[in-house]
């Protein structure tokens, strides 16, 4: 396959197009700016354009691009841009997917476990209904930009990505200072249900759904066994052989990021299972948590 990646050198997007190669697929890489290096299309999503022949042989796309959900505080600004990369650059790109001739066979696109809002101890799969915050509703609108490629008979892929784990970037790669110097410790009540995917399977279930003619709709990319915010904690700790006894309380967290960052980001319980995953025969690489880190961490 020719696959179109956008958000191609972001931590997924990086490890993606690294791959592909030896999938068998040839990458092609969609980016921002006023030149295109070989292996490049280019696009504009303020603009509301992309290359001409940006979308010419390609037979997959996968679209990663959006601005940082926890890049910033949440100010009504940053919520707007947030919002306005996924939806207009999804809308775009699945337009650009359906007018194509001839068109790619399969869009796989970014979405996030955000869309079922904090739930508690609820099992989640992807037929459970969505939440209702400033997330979920980013989720569902981005997961709706793709209606263009879904009603020109585009195979259509929604992969609700959970917290992907690398020590290259993303939430562990944050984590792990404070941790090593012992100084790690659990958020809130630590009892909030935290749904995590290594990086090796978050491009794996890429790949999978790639070429797998079954995966289509809401997907959950994490792994089969989530964990409490305490358990993640305790784990992580064991794995870097240090403690980690301290607690940073709710209103900490709500002083340092804004009440509701910290509700939604940090305190929300999601326990969500890959039962579509598990129903078209992915194997995780990484099932539990404590294997996948010390993989990760080389321990």
């Amino acid at each position: 396959m020719r696959v179109l990646v956008s958000g191609s050198h972001g931590l997924i997007g990086s490890e993606l197009v690294a791959r592909l190669p030896g999938a068998g697929h040839e990458p092609v890489r969609l980016v921002r700016g006023h030149r295109a290096a070989p292996g490049e299309a280019r696009w504009d999503v303020e603009a509301g354009t992309i290359d001409s022949g940006a979308l010419d042989g390609v037979d997959a796309v996968v679209n990663l691009a959006g601005e940082g959900i926890a890049a910033h505080r949440w100010s009504a600004d940053h919520k707007r841009r947030v919002l306005a990369s996924r939806v207009e650059g999804t809308r775009l790109l699945a337009e650009a997917a359906a007018a194509a001739q001839p068109r790619p066979s399969v869009f796989v696109n970014a979405s996030a476990i955000g869309y079922y809002g904090g739930r508690g101890e609820e099992e989640l799969t992807e037929e459970s209904a969505p939440g209702r915050d400033f997330l979920a509703d980013v989720c569902r609108q981005w997961e709706a930009a793709t209606g263009a490629a879904e009603a020109a008979g585009v195979r259509v892929v929604l992969l609700r990505s959970g917290i992907v784990l690398s020590p290259k970037g993303g939430a562990l790669a944050k984590q792990l200072p404070l941790f090593r110097l012992g100084l790690g410790g659990r958020l809130g009540s630590g009892r909030q249900w935290t749904s995590w995917i290594s990086l090796d399977d978050e491009v794996g279930a890429i790949l999978h759904s790639l070429g797998e003619e079954g995966v289509r709709g809401p997907v959950n990319a994490t792994a089969p066994h989530p964990v409490t915010n305490a358990q993640f904690t305790r784990t992580l700790a064991r794995v870097l052989r240090r403690p980690a006894v301290a607690r940073v309380p709710g209103p900490a967290l709500s002083a340092a990021m804004g009440a509701e960052m910290a509700k939604v980001m940090l305190l929300a319980s999601q326990r969500v299972l890959p039962a579509k995953l598990d129903a078209t025969g992915y194997r995780f690489r990484h099932r539990e948590l404590d294997p996948a880190l010390r993989a990760l961490l080389g321990r």
